[in-house]
Formats: structure tokens, C-alpha cells, sequence
């Protein structure tokens, strides 16, 4: 690794090998190759007498041995890195160096080959989508039963289940999962449009003929594994689309950001954290921390991806009628950063969540301060059943809650409700029938293991059936 200039820590410390492939200079400019290929060799097909069969086959013997130092040499020359690519190909293809790029605009390449590699990158994407929602969807079958404290205006509230609490991050990503097949719908082929959108070049090459031009697009389209083509477009396909990619892997990020903030909160509380490796070290001066480091990396990952969107809606609104070039330099920039900074959250993501650890008699511990508030309603019903005045019991119990919330706020003892209760001669019950009258506090947790069987069952498990092929067993080692 070079150490004397910046290096992008998106590569060098956290994204996969394969997403980092997807938008280096030899798959974009392998890309540029397939789409002058398929060019050609369409154009051929159509029956183009400037197109021959050797020179078609020419270009795919060099289509991927790029001569990256001549394509540097001739674009600092002048100034356009299509036409160095152009010229550096040409060199290689010297039979098919008149007809490379016939016809064409150089968005025919760019397009084009931003769309492809932005849908393998979404394949990417999705592939670990799935692997998170599996690994949690087992979690919350795992923990379906496990009450535990819930959580309103981070203030205790009524118990739900450990698992059932998990069920509302799978449900969110879910809907990620739903906004990214709806969005892989939405990427088609530029094709071959012609400088601003008319095909008039095409028009000429092909002296008028109107079929011939479209079945050049599609067929172009075709060749580079599309099924759908953009119907009309500028000199580029529409950025309304780049838009709908930020805000679709924003989203991924917002889902990624609030469960890691949860899960930092649980970390505090000592019920639940995520994986802590043998020799990892959580502070440098005190020994003895676990940080949740790998929830707060994905915090600010997340915070960053969050922000991309905005970009993205600016640089769409300024393309001037069949475009302006201020959309280049910052999609150079936003577009690989969006899918790497997808890529580097879900890392984390799979990773957390293929080994978070639990810790039921801490959980129980928080449930024991805070349960017999809860069970207070219980209580005065059945003080009423004994033919007690539900008014003067509510005034009791009100009385002795106060009481015992002071001791834990101001004293840091333990609530001591129920021992007030038994003691006071106006209730009916003594300690120990309290305690049973309060029983096990799952009951006080509703239906929630019901749903998060029947929604991971019912709902979850059949989606995830449609992807076996993208599921793999494969452990995600981070880096750092």
C-alpha cells in the first residue's frame, strides 16, 4: 500500500473485495469495451457493410488487455478520457480502430456501463440484505419467549420479548429488501440514443431507416444482458434514477443506523451486545471496557450514507434540457461511495448479528426493578376482588409507588413495592402471594411471542425461500 498519499478508508479498511471491484477503472473500462462491442457487433448483424466480422472479433480478442499507461498519456493530451480509451483501443484493434465508437456519444459508454455495474453492485447489495434478515429472523425465534423490559421515550414500559423486539428490525429491512427488487426493476439499458437522445447518427449510418435504428437499440440492449430499455432519454439516461438509488441504499443505512443505536443503548445496559473477539481491545486506557465499536462504526457509516441522498436530488434538478456536464465529477465521487458505504454497513451488519450475545439474568435484574409498577393494575384488581374500594386500593398503591420509586432514584436500593404492600395492613395479600399473584413476567409481554413466531414463520421465512442461492453459511471477517 502506498503510505505517502490518502487513502480512502472505504477501501482500505471496510468494504469487500467484490464490491470494491465493481467500480475500479478495469471493470469500468472492461465495461466500456463490452459496449463498444456490442455496438459493433450489432451494428454488423444489421447488415452495416462498415462493420465487418474480423473487426468485430478483433475487439473482443483485446477486450479486456487495457493498456491503462496509453489511455493516461492521451487523455492529459486532450482532455477526454472516452476518446483516450478510444485511441488506446484502436492501437490494439488496428483493423477495427475506424468503426470503434460509430455512431456513438460518449454517455453510450458511460451510461451504459453505469448501469451494469450498478446492477451487479445491487445484486451485491442485496445478497448480504438477505443474509442480515436470516440471521436476525433466527434470533428472534431463538428469543421469541425471552421477556424483557420495552422501551418508550427510553423510559421502562410494559415487557415485551427479546425476540419480538428483533422483529421490528427485520420488518424494516424487509421493506429495504422491497425498495431495492422495486429499484433493480427501474435500472434498464441507456442503449444506443444517439448524441441527445434523437438517434439521428444512427439514422444517417443507416440511411433512414427507422426499424433498423431500433432494432439497434434493442439490440445493443440485448448483447449487454438487458431486457428493458430506457424508452426515451437525453444525452444520458435520466439521473432521477441515480435519486432513486441514493435514497433506496439511505434507507438500508437509516434501518442499519437505528438498530445499531439500540443496540449501543443494550450495550449500556448491560442485556445485550454484540460480538467481542478474544483479543480485542475496547479502550486503550481502561482494560476493562467492551465498547460496541462495530455499532458505532455503523452509526457513522450510516450517518454519512444518510447524507448522500441530497446530492444526488441536486444533481438531477440541474441537468440543463438534455444534460449538463456539472453531473461528472460528483457522481464519480457519490455513486461509488453509496454502494461502498452500503457495502461496509451490511459487512458490519451481518457481522453483529451472526453472534450477538444475551444475558437473561441481566435482563432479569431490570425486569425485577421495574415489574411490580407493572403489576400494580393486577394487584388493585384483585384487592377489589376481595371486596376492597378500587378507590381507597388505587390510593394505597399510588401512596407506596411513590414511596418506592424515591428508593430506587434517590437511595439506589432495590424497589421494595411489593414488600410495602404486603406490610400495609389495607392490603389483602402478603408478600408471597404478591409474588405469585405477579407470576412469571412473561405474561405481562402480551402476544409477543405469538407474533414473532408467526410473523418470522409466516411471513419472513417464505420470503427469505426465494433466495437459497443468495443465502451462504460464509462468516464476515472484518478487517479492522
Amino acid at each position: 500500500m502506498e503510505r505517502a498519499i490518502y487513502q480512502e478508508p472505504l477501501v482500505s479498511r471496510y468494504t469487500s473485495n467484490e464490491m470494491q471491484y465493481l467500480f475500479s477503472e478495469q471493470k469500468k473500462f472492461e465495461t466500456w469495451r463490452r459496449c463498444w462491442i456490442a455496438l459493433a457487433e450489432a451494428q454488423h448483424e444489421l447488415g452495416l457493410e462498415l462493420v465487418s466480422a474480423d473487426m468485430v472479433n478483433e475487439l473482443k480478442r483485446h477486450a479486456t488487455d487495457i493498456d491503462f499507461d496509453v489511455a493516461v498519456r492521451k487523455e492529459k493530451e486532450i482532455r477526454h478520457d472516452v476518446m483516450a480509451h478510444v485511441y488506446a483501443y484502436g492501437l490494439q484493434c488496428p483493423t477495427a480502430e475506424p468503426i470503434i465508437h460509430l455512431g456513438a456519444t460518449s454517455q453510450f459508454v458511460g451510461c451504459n456501463a453505469d448501469l451494469l455495474i450498478q446492477r451487479e453492485a445491487l445484486l451485491l447489495v442485496k445478497k448480504a440484505l438477505v443474509k442480515v434478515i436470516d440471521n436476525l429472523a433466527n434470533f428472534c425465534l431463538t428469543y421469541k419467549d425471552l421477556a424483557t423490559l420495552g422501551y418508550t421515550h427510553y423510559q421502562a414500559a410494559q415487557p415485551t420479548t427479546v425476540g419480538k423486539r428483533n422483529t421490528l428490525y427485520v420488518q424494516d429491512l424487509i421493506m429495504d429488501l422491497d425498495y431495492v427488487e422495486t429499484l433493480e426493476k427501474q435500472v434498464k439499458a441507456r442503449g444506443a440514443k444517439g448524441t441527445v437522445g434523437t438517434q439521428a447518427t444512427f439514422m444517417e449510418l443507416f440511411k433512414g431507416d427507422h426499424d433498423k435504428v431500433k432494432k439497434l437499440d434493442k439490440l445493443v440492449s440485448l448483447k449487454l444482458g438487458f431486457n428493458d430499455i430506457f424508452d426515451v432519454t437525453g444525452q444520458t439516461y435520466t439521473r432521477k434514477l441515480d435519486m432513486k438509488t441514493a435514497e433506496t441504499l439511505s434507507g438500508i443505512g437509516a434501518t442499519a443506523h437505528k438498530f445499531a443505536v439500540d443496540l449501543r443503548l443494550l450495550s449500556n445496559l448491560k442485556v445485550q451486545e454484540e460480538p467481542f473477539a478474544k483479543n480485542q481491545v475496547g479502550s486503550s486506557a481502561m482494560a476493562y471496557k467492551r465498547n460496541p465499536m462495530r455499532s458505532e462504526r455503523m452509526t457513522g457509516l450510516a450517518r454519512k450514507l444518510m447524507g448522500l441522498p441530497a446530492d444526488f436530488a441536486a444533481t438531477y434538478a440541474n441537468q440543463w434540457f438534455e444534460r449538463t456536464l456539472d453531473d461528472s465529477a460528483i457522481r464519480r465521487m457519490d455513486i461509488p461511495q453509496a454502494f461502498l458505504l452500503t457495502d461496509a454497513i451490511l459487512r458490519l451488519f451481518v457481522n453483529i448479528t451472526d453472534g450477538m450475545v444475551v444475558y437473561p439474568q441481566q435482563i432479569e435484574r431490570h425486569l425485577s426493578q421495574e415489574l411490580p409498577f407493572m403489576a400494580t393494575e393486577k394487584i388493585l384488581m384483585a384487592c377489589v376482588e376481595k371486596g376492597k374500594s378500587r378507590q381507597d386500593m388505587h390510593e394505597v398503591i399510588k401512596i407506596h409507588s411513590v414511596a418506592a420509586g424515591l428508593v430506587v432514584k434517590e437511595e439506589g436500593r432495590d424497589n421494595d413495592l411489593l414488600t410495602r404492600l404486603a406490610n400495609d395492613e389495607q392490603i389483602p395479600f402478603s408478600h408471597k402471594e404478591l409474588l405469585n399473584l405477579i407470576g412469571d413476567s412473561g405474561q405481562f409481554a402480551g402476544r409477543a411471542s405469538a407474533q414473532t413466531e408467526e410473523y418470522i414463520l409466516d411471513v419472513v421465512k417464505p420470503r427469505l425461500a426465494k433466495y437459497h442461492s443468495l443465502l451462504t453459511h460464509d462468516q464476515v471477517d472484518l478487517q479492522v
